[in-house]
């Protein structure tokens, strides 16, 4: 059983990301097609030992394809996801158009894998905002054991997460700043190389900003409607891999060594939590692989059941490609698909 896949967005960094991991995970593929916009027509981009030359979204036909993996952005999401998902086609869209939507399943599977059996409504499943992906797989087993009042979680993202530009304009920046060039922003507010900006996305009118709302709207949806969190997210100049500082309050007791215990069992976790230098995860270590790090476990003696952590994983990976294609291999697993042609 092989299915034929589209990646819609393949030149990007995410697009490219989940090229590669269809090809590393060995998902049962009879065609994969290359889509992007008119500008990159004819472009190449590699798939497993094949090269594959992009063809344009607007004119192609998606009804012999069983699978779109959508990494193009909201907007054309917004206008495209409807109209391939009407031909019979699954979408799976990375960006935060149809993450609020009732109707589409918002899915880490290995935190609520169960609910991507409404995806039929749409034909649209959506992937959590990259931050809220591994918050999330660090926060199911403790959740199922202890049961999360409140989440307060600082990010540290690394600038993959706004796109190739952005990684463009902190090589572009760290060489400016050696050479004594001019430092120029273009893609950020201000200055990102050897420099933090606490702020993503649009402001929002009560001072939070939109990749801060994400998180709180997201685990919500994702864990538990009555888990309370506050964000801030912050750029930093790394150009793989985020890092949060998280700190939960439970409802009932649990302490560092039955977190640490129960983090070790989970699905898609690695624990690296040693009290020593080097004894811990950080974001150049965790790029390029699939884990959800955690490290730095301990009580907080400031609140009555509570626990602080430090959780890394590659942003382009777990926090958007990897559980894209892990969301279609829950789809084949669970036979919620069948090709619509077999492979010649």
């Amino acid at each position: 059983m092989a299915f034929k896949v589209a990646v819609v967005g393949a030149t990007g960094n995410v697009g490219r990301e989940m090229l590669d991991i269809l090809a590393e995970r060995h998902f049962p593929v009879s065609e994969v097609v290359a889509l992007a916009s008119n500008r990159s027509l004819g472009k190449e981009v590699s798939f497993g030992d094949k090269i594959l030359k992009c063809k344009v979204l607007d004119n192609y036909d998606f009804s012999d394809v069983d699978i779109c993996l959508m990494s193009a952005g909201g907007s054309i999401s917004k206008e495209w996801s409807p109209k391939i998902a009407a031909q019979g086609c699954v979408v799976i869209d990375n960006s935060s158009q149809w993450r609020y939507d009732s109707d589409v399943p918002l899915i880490v599977p290995e935190v609520n894998a169960d609910a991507v059996v409404g995806f039929r409504k749409k034909n649209i499943i959506a992937n959590p905002n990259c931050s809220t992906a591994q918050l999330v797989v660090a926060l199911k087993p403790l959740h199922d054991r202890a049961v999360i009042k409140r989440v307060v979680v600082s990010t540290y993202q690394s600038v993959s997460g706004a796109g190739k530009d952005a990684m463009d304009e902190l090589f572009a920046q760290t060489r400016a700043v050696f050479v004594s060039d001019p430092v120029e922003s273009k893609k950020f507010t201000k200055r990102i190389a050897f420099n933090v900006i606490p702020h993503i996305d649009v402001f929002m009118e009560d001072g939070y900003t939109k990749e801060e709302w994400k998180m709180m709207a997201e685990t919500k949806k994702i864990l538990d409607p009555k888990i309370r969190l506050t964000a801030t997210a912050v750029r930093v100049p790394v150009f793989i891999g985020h890092a949060e500082a998280v700190n939960v309050e439970f409802e009932k007791p649990i302490t560092a060594d039955e977190a640490r215990e129960l983090l070790r069992e989970a699905p898609g976790v690695l624990v690296i939590d040693k009290h020593e230098n080097g004894g811990y995860i950080t974001p150049h270590e965790a790029a390029g692989e699939d884990a959800t790090y955690i490290s730095r476990i301990r009580e907080d003696a400031t609140v009555e059941n509570g626990l602080a952590f430090w959780c890394v994983a590659d942003n382009l990976r777990k926090g958007a490609a990897l559980n894209a294609v892990q969301i279609a291999e829950v789809l084949m697993n669970r036979k919620l698909i069948t090709p619509k042609k077999k492979a010649a």
